[in-house]
């Protein structure tokens, strides 16, 4: 009897789709091609493709509040800390807790800290390109609508996925029980629990749309995610040291395994992130009308966050000042699909990227790469308390039980 065909949903692309222009300019530096054909039809595979570890647990844990404390108690001190523990809560923290041989801790202080020195820019660039960019993904638009993506609003869903990331770059933040180890791992758990939710709506067609929150949506949100504003950050003046860029993708590769990402899509180094950023595009990139209603919102956000002083003409120059890193980033044609203005001047790249460069000279001595990683991390939570008076809700203080009822 023949083989069946894996199904592939039809949200995937008969055809690789335009890159952004800054990814794509990258790529072609690192001789980078797009995916080849069976490279394209295997990220349209794992459209179908969820996290069958987590998922068989969430599933299990539905409904079950006497095992949240459990959950969180072993999340902060290891599965041995609580006593007489589910079978199920045990196997999944067995696994959880078995760190692969290949993750070395002294790199990813390394990344950690050359990513927290990008600062406020390094935040703009994954607001304005990886989140904005993203909205391009048609297909994973549809999960977010059926969450309140619009309801929520991007300031607050920015807002969460920054406080995320900065607990995974904090010092320490992967270390076993760390922060970033703690919000990954929930924020894992929660993908579960929306891929459960949204699938069991009767208005969702997995052979439209594949599976909510799949493997190759997760690929691209990682990459996305942690190494866009290492990538976009060069443009601004933001360069590291070759050992640096190293680390970054080393961390990228433990954070996606923490996430639950399969391995053939976990980067081995960085020039793979890049693979795998253009790759993820090429497959993914398929804007429709839900890009622009996700989009057009989060250019005007800006004229409504809060400066103690001038806020009006504040709020104007921030918002040509993020769609013109938009605009550099991610090119005029990417702007045009998402609905924003094209005839903006990409003003604010070229203005920052000398003192930039300086800022990343400092950086070039451990010392100086401290106090880079000090400053840019403050400069960083800056911004976010400008963006939002209302603290995020996923982070290292945040629970599951925060989040699921």
């Amino acid at each position: 009897m023949p083989e069946t065909a894996p199904l592939i949903p039809r949200r995937h692309p008969d055809s690789r789709r335009p890159i952004p222009a800054g990814v794509a300019l990258i790529g072609r530096l690192l001789g980078i091609r797009g995916p080849d054909d069976a490279r394209f039809a295997r990220l349209g595979e794992l459209l179908m493709a969820g996290d069958p570890d987590m998922d068989q647990f969430a599933e299990w844990m539905s409904g079950r509040q006497d095992v949240r404390p459990l959950f969180e108690q072993a999340l902060a001190t290891g599965i041995d800390s609580v006593e007489h523990a589910p079978t199920e809560l045990k196997e999944l923290f067995a696994r959880l807790e078995n760190t692969p041989d290949w993750v070395d801790h002294a790199q990813l202080e390394i990344a950690a800290a050359a990513m927290r020195s990008g600062g406020s820019d390094g935040l703009a660039i994954a607001r304005d390109v990886a989140l904005l960019g993203g909205y391009q993904f048609a297909g994973f638009n549809q999960t977010l609508l059926r969450t309140g993506a619009l309801e929520k609003g991007s300031t607050a869903r920015f807002a969460e996925t920054s406080e995320w990331a900065m607990d995974v770059i904090s010092p320490g933040g992967l270390d076993l029980f760390g922060a970033g180890y703690r919000s990954t791992i929930r924020v894992r758990f929660i993908h579960s629990m929306v891929r459960r939710h949204v699938a069991a709506m009767h208005d969702w067609d997995p052979a439209e749309w594949g599976l909510p929150i799949n493997q190759t949506d997760m690929a691209a949100t990682i990459v996305g995610s942690l190494v866009a504003p290492t990538l976009g950050g060069a443009s601004m003046g933001l360069i590291n040291r070759p050992h640096e860029y190293r680390a970054v993708a080393h961390l990228t590769r433990y954070v996606g395994w923490l996430m639950g990402i399969d391995d053939e899509l976990l980067p081995t180094d960085f020039r793979d992130c890049v693979r795998l950023l253009t790759h993820t595009s090429a497959a993914l990139a398929t804007p429709d009308e839900t890009s622009k209603r996700l989009a057009k919102p989060m250019a005007d956000d800006p004229l409504q966050w809060h400066y103690a002083r001038f806020a009006p003409m504040r709020r104007r120059l921030s918002r040509s000042k993020h769609l013109s890193i938009s605009v550099a980033l991610l090119g005029r044609r990417a702007m045009a699909r998402l609905g924003l203005p094209t005839g903006t001047i990409p003003w604010y790249p070229v203005l920052v990227f000398p003192r930039n460069l300086v800022w990343s000279v400092i950086g070039l001595h451990p010392r100086g790469r401290q106090v880079t990683a000090r400053l840019g991390d403050r400069d960083a939570r800056a911004f976010l308390a400008v963006m939002t008076e209302a603290p995020a809700t996923i982070g290292a203080s945040t629970t599951v039980a925060d989040h699921v009822a």
